[in-house]
Order: C-alpha cells, then structure tokens, then sequence
C-alpha cells in the first residue's frame, strides 16, 4: 500500500505544480490579492458541506480564540505570498525556498509545543539554511519582494502548521476551518479596491481551474496519507522540483542554474532527514513535521489534515 501511496502522492504534487502553472500565468495579469479572493470564495461551497457533515457537537465558538486569530491571520498571508512569488520567482527557485517549511517547523515547534529536538535534527536545521542561503545568494544576486514572499509563505505555512498540532486536539474541525477561511476572504477583500482589474473569460477560466486542480490534488493526497505511511508520503512533495525545472524551461525560458540546483538538494535532503528522524520515534510525542500534511499553498486554503481521520496508531516522535 505504501508504493500505492507513493504513486497517489506523486500525481497529487504533480497536479499542485500544474496549478502553480495556472496561477503564474493568471498573476501576470491579476494581483495574487484577487486570485486568492475568488479562490477562496470559490471553496465555500466545499467548507459548507463538511460543516453540515461535522456531527462533532458543539458551537463555533473557539476554545483558544488567541491561538486562532493567530492562525487565521497567518493563513491568510500565505496563498497571497506564494503566488506573487510564483509571480516573480522562477518555479524551481520559488520551491526551493518553500521546501524551507519542515525546517521552520522543527524550529517553531520547541517554544509551541514545547518540542524536544535533538542535536541531529537541529543540525539538520541549520544545514538546511545554508541551503537557503545558497539559492538566495545575498551579495551576489539582487534580492526582492518575491524571494521575501517565498520565505514569508513558507514561515507563515510553518507557524499555522505548528498552532493546528496543538490546537487540533481540542477544537472542533469545522471552528480550525472556518475562521482562517473567513480572515482570508476578508483580508483578501480589504485590498480589492486598490488591486481589482476586470477578468476576462480566460483568466476566470484560469481561476476555476486552479480551484478545482487544489480541491483534486487535495483529496489524491488524503487518499495517499489515508493509505500509507506519513513517512512514505511526506518527502514526495520535493517531486515538484522536478515538475519546475521542466515547467520553467518548455513554458518560461526559465534556466536553473547549478547553484539553485546545488542549495535545494541541500534543503531537500535536510527536510528527508527530519522526516525520517521523526518516522523513527524516541523522546517526544510530537511529530510536527509528518504531520504537517499539506503543501505550503492551496489557493482555496484547504489543509489536508482536517480531512483525514485520526489515527491513533501513529508514528512518535524522537
């Protein structure tokens, strides 16, 4: 079942890469404000359907409303971020900075969730960003706001992904949902005015498929988490930086020089180690990173971890 999983996996990322695709083509003309505003408004209709399926009792109200405004105000960022820096960024260098979220998680999760990291994984950390620092290049490559984008996708993705660990215990599924749902549809609008442009029949075109690749891609990867390890699953989404080299040169003239190559191997092998480190077990009862099952973006912000069931059989942490 785990070669199933794999294989489910791989076309769940190569469907999310396709999406990536759409949303660069789409953002050369509309703000990533816009995209994420109808994107969002176009997922309402799934939210509304596993709200009256959630037999879960209890109201909307939330049990730790501090921890969850934080949450909805950082999910909100993220899509936005993530697509202005596919906007911006070469596909492959845009990923490789995004890859960055296991790395920022391990890190996130020792003061939220009072995490236990031993020395191999914090060194797996701080390998990793030396490979952030190689594809950024600061000194010898102008830095802007995609590169700052990218990083703050990935920072934003890690810091919800650690709040959901410790509050997905004790809120109910539709109130972690809901909220960030609502903050996105709200921020997003808050910026129309300044950013809105007409849309053409193409570019709304464009908008329905990217919601509808996020809403496909997302349940090929519950299906493959449902099926198979965490362990198997998780390091199959570095598969994109395969889709993005090859997207960037046959639909962008995008050229990945070796130095980009050379950091997110780097930061792929550290976010592969972390994953194995936690599959292994030991000291603590956390694993952050193996369960952290979405991508750093989808454009109607749905997570994966809310359509899985709990299984009780999980791997531990070390």
């Amino acid at each position: 079942m785990n070669i199933k999983a794999a294989l489910l996996a791989l076309l769940a990322y190569g469907i999310f890469s396709t999406h990536d695709v759409i949303v660069k083509y789409v953002s050369a003309h509309i703000s990533a404000f816009q995209i994420v505003f109808f994107s969002s408004l176009l997922s309402f209709p799934l939210l509304t359907l596993l709200m009256v399926r959630d037999a879960t009792p209890g109201n909307l109200r939330a049990v730790h409303p501090g921890w969850n405004a934080l949450r909805a105000l950082s999910m909100s960022i993220i899509p936005a971020s993530c697509f202005y820096a596919f906007s911006v960024l070469p596909l492959a260098q845009t990923y490789a900075l995004l890859f960055a979220t296991p790395l920022l998680i391990t890190l996130l999760s020792i003061p939220i969730l009072g995490e236990k990291v031993g020395l191999p994984r914090l060194a797996a950390v701080v390998v990793g960003f030396i490979g952030v620092l190689i594809v950024l290049r600061p000194g010898e490559t102008e830095l802007g706001l995609g590169h700052a984008a990218a990083l703050l996708a990935a920072f934003g993705n890690s810091f919800q992904s650690v709040i959901l660990r410790k509050l997905s215990n004790v809120e109910r599924r539709v109130v972690l949902m809901l909220y960030p749902m609502l903050t996105t549809v709200v921020v997003m609008g808050l910026t129309l005015p300044f950013v809105y442009v007409p849309m053409t029949g193409p570019e709304l075109g464009g908008l329905a498929v990217i919601a509808i690749f996020g809403f496909c891609g997302t349940l090929l990867l519950v299906n493959a988490y449902t099926i198979g390890e965490a362990a198997i699953v998780a390091p199959m989404q570095y598969s994109q930086m395969i889709w993005a080299t090859l997207y960037g040169a046959m639909l962008f003239n995008e050229d990945v020089d070796v130095l980009t190559l050379v950091g997110a191997g780097i930061i792929i092998g550290s976010g592969v180690f972390i994953v194995l480190r936690e599959a292994r077990g030991g000291r603590s009862s956390n694993t952050p990173v193996l369960q952290t099952r979405s991508r750093a973006a989808i454009g109607g912000g749905l997570n994966v971890s809310f359509l899985l069931k709990r299984n009780s059989g999980e791997n531990r942490d070390e």
